[in-house]
């Protein structure tokens, strides 16, 4: 099955070729990692030995430019409803049904996304307003990603992902792993590009070799025996994956039942988180995880409360809200990370829709996030005259503020002018 789900094309056609298009694969050998480390790049040092005490991270990535006007919504601010007359969200404390929930005095979230509640209530989810790429303003949903992706804007020299050079100098949590790493794609997200033991794998539930069944052990013994003798990093990702086919038929992922009563909804994005869960409760190693959620490049009929916009911010809000009963809240050192290339303008356009902007929202979830709030670095205003270009929502929070602070506190990863070259964070206090 998908990572998720495309059942819409509403999209600008740059998306929509983005959407179709393999993300780069990589092999998956710490030597292959070294290749797509450019020159300039601080050293480092690999570890040897393991770590069990930190957090497996899990990076969503909400595909298409989510508009965080639309999922968080600044309800004291009464140009919001001017500036979005038919696509707004009744305010709080409106009579209407459809009307937005406080998540305090001043932002509010409509009804599509209140499988959040529960995990805000507890104080295990952070909002971000007014966040994204402060030193990348492009409006190309390809380039957008890729310098997200990457950790860096604007540069082409550099290949590998952030969560990609992360994993490459830090040890394993487990002593003998077996997959460090999983995207939930066809091929490998840029953002882990450069990580060892770590495969594209779309549907892990069902990761096995093509063919008969009767004849699968002797096709793998084959295929064994034939990358034994490569060089590497052929040998090594070819092996990887072949070793990995193996103990994930033995899980038996589509029988995996989740904790406290936990329902992952049959969208494409929770039955990817389900399989996570699965392989973080396996114990066979998992550090990260990297999973897609598209349909959010909305320029027409972004409806908050009925259609494409509020069916993917439901399938959003309600698959984190079973990932976090089901893992987080049951004691797994988990963290997850949510971000979207740019937002939209804070103006609706004349179809009912909203076109490319800057600033979006983040979301961070896990026992050690300072959550039950919504941060705002500085809120930069929706007048006319404090929106870029008249527009946009100005960025205020870099991610990778939030992402350097998750990545030192919570994956004891101190090797941040590597893992985001040529940025120097500040933390915010995203982490606890």
């Amino acid at each position: 099955m998908s990572h998720h789900d495309h059942s819409h094309e509403s999209g600008c056609p740059e998306y929509r070729g983005l959407s179709r298009r393999e993300f780069i694969a990589s092999s998956s050998s710490l030597s292959a990692a070294a290749l797509v480390f450019p020159d300039w790049l601080p050293r480092i040092t690999f570890a040897s030995n393991f770590s069990s005490t930190r957090d497996i991270i899990v990076s969503v990535f909400l595909r298409g430019a989510a508009d965080g006007m639309a999922m968080v919504i600044p309800h004291f601010e009464p140009r919001y409803f001017s500036l979005r007359p038919n696509i707004r969200t009744p305010a709080p404390d409106s009579l209407a049904a459809n009307r937005a929930i406080a998540l305090d005095n001043r932002f509010s979230i409509p009804p599509a996304m209140s499988g959040l509640l529960p995990a805000y209530r507890a104080g295990d989810l952070l909002v971000m307003h007014a966040a994204g790429q402060r030193t990348n303003n492009s409006r190309s949903h390809f380039d957008a990603q890729r310098y997200m992706e990457v950790g860096k804007p604007a540069d082409d020299t550099i290949s590998s992902g952030w969560l990609g050079r992360h994993l490459a100098t830090v040890p394993p949590i487990a002593a003998a792993p077996v997959l460090r790493g999983i995207g939930l794609s066809t091929g490998l997200a840029k953002t882990l590009v450069g990580a060892p033991q770590t495969l594209p794998i779309a549907d892990p539930a069902n990761y096995n070799i093509g063919g008969s069944a009767t004849t699968r052990a002797a096709r793998m013994d084959l295929l064994k025996a034939n990358y034994e003798g490569s060089v590497n990093p052929l040998r090594a990702a070819a092996l990887d994956a072949v070793g990995t086919m193996d103990v994930l038929s033995r899980l038996n992922i589509n029988a995996y039942t989740p904790a406290s009563g936990a329902t992952y909804p049959n969208t494409g994005f929770a039955r990817g988180l389900r399989s996570i869960a699965a392989l973080i409760k396996s114990d066979i190693g998992l550090e990260a995880a990297s999973i897609d959620i598209g349909g959010w490049d909305t320029h027409a009929m972004q409806d908050p409360n009925g259609g494409q916009m509020a069916n993917v911010m439901r399938q959003f809000a309600q698959g984190l809200g079973a990932f976090w009963a089901d893992v987080v809240n049951t004691g797994y050192r988990v963290t997850v990370v949510a971000m979207s290339e740019f937002g939209r303008n804070v103006p609706e356009n004349g179809s009912a829709g909203t076109d490319h902007g800057r600033a979006s929202v983040m979301f961070a979830m896990g026992k050690r996030i300072a959550g039950g709030r919504v941060y705002v670095q500085s809120w930069p205003g929706i007048e006319a005259a404090q929106l870029e270009n008249r527009m946009d929502l100005q960025v205020t929070l870099d991610y990778r503020d939030v992402l350097a602070e998750i990545v030192q506190n919570r994956l004891e990863n101190k090797n941040l002018s590597f893992v985001f070259p040529g940025w120097t964070p500040t933390f915010r206090g995203v982490t606890k």
